[in-house]
């Protein structure tokens, strides 16, 4: 780190946040295959909690890759670089008071970890929307599964590129026998006694 950059101490603090807002805040970080259901389960989860007051934002991979992180490509190491920005910002977030929603692949087992020491395990809850390659191929929302098996796209998840299964997620959500109403369910019940302030 730059011996020139010295830490600035605000006057408010996190907690102070929290207490305005009437709930705690921290990550919910959605983890699976493309078109596995990350992005449709945070956006309902959001609307629940936005629905009770709570103060909330969704990171996607999508959106995040269109701005602050589109120098990036989907080699291993820029996934990392991806996950570790990502991590930075929704901390900055975390400690503003909000409720952070992220939903991205996030491939691998050290970049999970490393989003969970950046925001502190106390405030990250994994959750694992777990998809059959299969069934998210079916489904091929954004058409990259063809475009993988054409060879139009390297480094695809799933084909060309591992995915790291969490191995004690907060939550597992099987989108194959479970419905998003459930899903939701799920997650507001295992974030239920972390909302309280």
């Amino acid at each position: 780190m730059e011996k020139n950059v010295v830490k600035h101490h605000y006057k408010v603090s996190k907690k102070e946040r929290n207490t305005g807002n009437g709930h705690n805040s921290f990550l919910i970080w959605f983890t699976g295959l493309s078109g596995s259901g990350k992005s449709t389960i945070a956006n309902a989860v959001e609307q629940r909690l936005h629905d009770e007051g709570i103060k909330t934002y969704v990171l996607d991979g999508d959106n995040i890759r269109r701005g602050i992180n589109s120098d990036l490509s989907f080699s291993p190491e820029d996934r990392s670089e991806n996950i570790r920005r990502i991590a930075e910002i929704a901390n900055l977030m975390v400690d503003a008071g909000l409720v952070v929603l992220a939903a991205f692949v996030s491939p691998y087992k050290k970049d999970r970890e490393f989003i969970a020491n950046t925001v502190k395990p106390s405030n990250f809850v994994e959750i694992y929307v777990s998809t059959s390659l299969e069934e998210c191929e079916r489904r091929d929302v954004k058409g990259l599964y063809k475009k993988a098996r054409e060879g139009k796209i390297g480094n695809m998840t799933g084909v060309s590129a591992p995915y790291e299964v969490p191995e004690n997620p907060d939550v597992e959500i099987r989108t194959e026998i479970e419905s998003i109403p459930e899903a939701v369910e799920k997650v507001l019940n295992a974030i239920k006694i972390k909302l309280e302030s």
